[in-house]
């Protein structure tokens, strides 16, 4: 019987698969000094990102069952 794959319980907390399979991520620069950036860099910096393909493979393997 083959053994499972263990998912990086850190990994499964930051990115989520969407229903096409693609992974999303958040957007880096929202936790502090705020006052100096924009409102619409703030606004942008809401919504989630794509993972790069680039490192979408590498994604994959920490995240099995994802």
């Amino acid at each position: 019987m083959q053994q499972k794959m263990k998912t990086k319980r850190a990994a499964a907390k930051r990115f989520k698969v969407t229903g096409t399979g693609k992974l999303m991520r958040n957007k880096a620069y929202k936790r502090h000094i705020l006052t100096k950036k924009s409102t619409k860099r703030k606004r942008n910096l809401r919504h989630a990102g794509l993972v790069d393909s680039t490192n979408v493979k590498a994604m994959k393997s920490i995240l099995p069952y994802a």
